[in-house]
């Protein structure tokens, strides 16, 4: 049974995650501070308000902002629980940058007492979370840590990776099974304790390594089977086949699930995640190397193909759809749409208008490249030709007779009643 007392909690990063995690929390009864590194963010969430779009996340943060349950700052205060869910990037030639998890356990390190549970949400390679132990044992000296001593530790470090996606954040935060990997089984017990607090899902407890890897595995798994999807798009172009036919006919076979093939695959877990297993153990990860290669290979035969359709039609507009990596948020992180996109907008300058529903203007990628952001309606008015990079439900919902007279390259495959292109790139050209 949980104690009656509240734990205050500090979250550190008000990301995509942080700041879910954190209104979670807030409404389970625990008192919140959320730190970020930006001052904007901060004063936004302050307001009440939210800095990035996810569903029903403006009322709940609002809603605990208003019954104080929830505030942000630029500086860490003294808690019961530290929740570590900063950015985890990787470098040149992708190697991973674990340098913001350093950051935040030294900012983290000086108000730590008896008692207290520091856990790390970020996706890390592993090994981690024993070099977070470390680091705060160095700066520490005081503190019995656990791992470090034989003695009964000060405090309690784990690792419990978030598996959410997107759109459904907040019902996936607290209906998800969670894996709780503690740097010993006593610190896995008291972070199980901590998200009983808030998480329905199983809570499953093992060490910080495994729920590392499993994190990653889980990821690149996904990556993998995408791939096999996008390896299978290139070759049915090639032979000159409807790959969304043949998926879906390979489909009715009873042991078979191909996924959907799209321009390539993007945000800050599927394109990146795979990378730290590469990274730990290059020489035993071919498959996950190789499916990597596919998966980014994939944005320049996007690029390939649209041009060719561009090319038919030298002075038409030309209609991206979607700048998002996936459908119905405005995340844009490693997004294929995006950076096709760009591609194409430098490649073709003058002739590119984005459209992208989630976006009031358009991202920095576009600085000084000769494009225009529009709505869907100046698109389908103005826009012969259309290529659709992202399956946001407002692009599935356009009608076949709003779009038979466009020549459309579909890349996620949403229209699938739309017409051969040959007859009109044929009506767009001129006589002779």
């Amino acid at each position: 049974m949980l104690s009656e007392e509240k734990p205050s909690v500090c979250v550190i990063g008000l990301g995509y995650i942080g700041l879910p995690t954190a209104a979670v929390i807030a409404r389970s009864g625990c008192p919140v501070l959320g730190i970020d590194i930006n001052e904007q963010v901060v004063d936004t969430i302050n307001s009440g308000k939210i800095h990035i779009e996810e569903v029903d996340l403006d009322g709940l943060v609002q809603g605990v902002v208003s019954r104080n349950m929830l505030r942000a700052s630029l500086t860490v205060e003294p808690s019961d629980v530290f929740v570590i869910a900063v950015p985890t990037p990787f470098g040149e030639n992708h190697i991973p940058d674990t340098s913001f998890v350093m950051t935040a356990a030294t900012n983290i390190a000086k108000d730590l007492k008896t008692g207290d549970t520091v856990i790390l949400e970020s996706t890390c390679p592993v090994g981690t979370t024993e070099k977070m132990r470390d680091l705060i044992a160095e700066l520490r000296p005081d503190l019995k840590i656990p791992g470090l001593t034989q003695d009964i530790p000060d405090i309690a470090i784990a690792y419990c990776p978030e598996r959410v996606l997107p759109g459904r954040i907040l019902e996936e935060l607290i209906q998800n099974d969670r894996s709780i990997g503690g740097i010993t089984s006593r610190c896995a017990r008291k972070a199980l304790g901590f998200y009983r607090r808030f998480v329905r899902g199983e809570l499953v407890t093992t060490s910080a390594r495994a729920a590392e890897m499993t994190k990653l595995v889980e990821n690149s798994y996904r990556d993998v089977n995408i791939a096999f999807a996008n390896e299978l798009s290139i070759i049915a172009d090639h032979m000159d086949l409807d790959v969304w036919e043949v998926i879906r006919l390979a489909n009715r076979h009873p042991r078979v699930n191909i996924l959907q093939p799209g321009p390539g695959v993007g945000g800050h877990c599927i394109a990146v995640d795979p990378w730290f297993i590469i990274h730990s153990a290059p020489e035993q990860s071919p498959l996950i190397r190789i499916a990597r290669e596919v998966n980014d290979g994939k944005i320049g035969h996007v690029l390939e193909q649209a041009s060719l359709l561009i090319d038919e039609l030298p002075d038409e507009s030309i209609a991206c759809f979607g700048l998002a990596f996936k459908a119905n948020i405005d995340d844009f992180r490693e997004s294929p749409a995006l950076k096709i996109s760009a591609k194409l907008a430098k490649r073709y300058p003058g002739r590119i208008k984005i459209v992208e529903p989630y976006a009031s203007k358009l991202p920095a990628e576009f600085k000084d490249m000769d494009a225009e952001l529009i709505d869907i309606d100046q698109a389908l008015e103005t826009c012969p030709i259309i290529i659709t990079l992202t399956d946001h439900d407002m692009f599935k919902s356009i009608p076949l007779d709003e779009r038979v007279s466009k020549v459309v390259y579909d890349t996620r495959g949403i229209w699938p009643d739309q017409p051969d292109n040959f007859s009109a790139i044929n009506e767009l050209k001129p006589p002779g």
